[in-house]
């Protein structure tokens, strides 16, 4: 009998302290957050949330304030639901909120160090953002791409007449959305390679844009992993392993197409001056920037920039189509 009262004795002097250390952390941790709603072991606010996340989460702002903290998966979250909250936390604290969410899938090949939208606030990000304000977003580079909008947008109309005339069924409609989206990623390719991507006789090109097209919807699909950070290691979905295979896809046919033109330049070949050739000569400060962008972080950044408009495009027909179905009747 004694040794069970021993056994007793040590586990309460063991295990009570470091109960009460444990619970004294958790609540003068809990104490320094904002207010939120209680959530559920291991799954948080998951199931709080609803079919319509964005009004519920809105709807916390009645109960709990305009800083709101809870918890999806096993991932802290923090909701900002107010413009003048919103405007001290970013005027203000800028640096602290600078850096993005990475979802898992934006992980391969090392894509969230070199894109334009994720990547690390710092000095690398502020020479890709000089370099789109000064070379892409400017008033007198759009004017000078007149010509080329003008080209992508009689190129959509003849795909659209062969369509029609392809067609045996007449009455049938033709989605000119489909079309739209086509003509307007040919014309990103011809601002930043001086070539179209997307082309009926052009394998490569089409290697290309279908790549994109799954890349963008690998990384749009929920990822458990990203929910739950300690299951990243099996990819349960197998999203990081189809992203690491697009993306690879597209970085290599990306590659031909920065090879191509760095040949062209070193066999004195005419400059084109599109986004492309203001990659290549680059040449950083001195300072904390990259003396030259290597072939990687270029063949990485012309799919950021080429991602984030698909994406906006996107966006912009869903909202269209939405509104009001965009057909032609033939």
């Amino acid at each position: 009998m004694d040794w069970e009262w021993n056994y007793v004795v040590w586990s309460t002097i063991i295990i009570v302290p470091t109960v009460i250390i444990v619970f004294s952390k958790r609540s003068s941790c809990s104490y320094m957050l904002p207010p939120g709603p209680p959530g559920l072991p291991i799954f948080g606010n998951m199931f709080d949330l609803g079919t319509l996340p964005y009004e519920t989460i809105a709807g916390f702002k009645h109960k709990y304030g305009p800083v709101v903290w809870f918890k999806i998966g096993s991932v802290k979250t923090m909701s900002i639901l107010s413009a003048k909250i919103a405007v001290e936390f970013f005027k203000n604290h800028d640096f602290a909120f600078a850096e993005r969410k990475i979802i898992e899938t934006m992980l391969v090949h090392d894509y969230n160090l070199g894109s334009l939208a994720i990547a690390p606030y710092g000095t690398y990000w502020r020479v890709l953002r000089r370099i789109c304000t000064v070379e892409m977003f400017v008033h007198k580079r759009i004017n000078e791409t007149v010509h080329i909008r003008r080209k992508c947008v009689d190129d959509m109309l003849h795909w659209i007449e062969k369509e029609v005339n392809s067609m045996d069924i007449k009455g049938n409609g033709i989605e000119v959305t489909r079309f739209v989206f086509l003509s307007t990623f040919n014309m990103l390719g011809n601002l930043m390679l001086s070539r179209d991507l997307v082309h009926p006789g052009s394998k490569k090109a089409s290697e290309f844009f279908n790549a994109m097209m799954r890349i963008m919807e690998w990384s749009g699909n929920p990822n458990i992993s990203d929910i739950f950070p300690s299951l990243r290691r099996f990819d349960l979905q197998g999203l990081k392993k189809k992203m690491h295979r697009e993306m690879g896809k597209a970085l290599e046919i990306a590659s031909t197409y920065v090879k191509e033109r760095m040949k062209e330049r070193e066999d004195g070949g005419e400059k084109k001056k599109d986004f492309l050739d203001v990659l290549l000569e680059f040449e950083g400060s001195g300072k904390d920037e990259p003396a030259k962008l290597s072939e990687h972080q270029i063949n990485i950044f012309i799919l950021s920039v080429k991602k984030y408009f698909t994406l906006v495009l996107i966006a912009s027909l869903v909202a269209l189509e939405a509104k009001n179905a965009i057909f032609w009747d033939v």
